[in-house]
């Protein structure tokens, strides 16, 4: 039960890597006039964000792309902190929690099936 929990942090924590990571990318080549080059890898990351999702071991889609949204929102604002150099507020801060709430309850709390 326990290294299922970390597989799936790991799992969210990688799917949220590498979309943010493509998509900024992908946001320098086509906002900031880099690189088609740039362009090309971020959405190569981008396509395996999709496929990192299918690597959890529950089934019901709807639940891992609930609870990764939330994995999404916390790992935006840390990459807006540490790369865009953006502190988060109190308020970021506040939802942040909430999402990490929210997702312990959705993928971990105890269910009868």
């Amino acid at each position: 039960m326990q290294i299922d929990i970390l597989k799936s942090i790991f799992l969210f924590f990688l799917a949220g890597l590498a979309e943010i990571s493509g998509g900024y990318l992908v946001w320098l080549w086509l906002r900031e006039g880099r690189s088609i080059w740039l362009g090309l890898i971020g959405g190569i990351i981008l396509v395996l964000y999709g496929i990192i999702p299918t690597l959890q071991s529950s089934s019901i889609f709807g639940r891992i792309y609930a609870a990764y949204g939330g994995v999404f929102v916390v790992m935006s604002i840390l990459w807006g902190w540490k790369i865009d150099g953006k502190a988060p507020d109190n308020y970021d801060l506040i939802g942040g929690a909430i999402c990490l709430i929210g997702i312990a309850v959705i993928m971990y709390a105890p269910r009868s099936v």
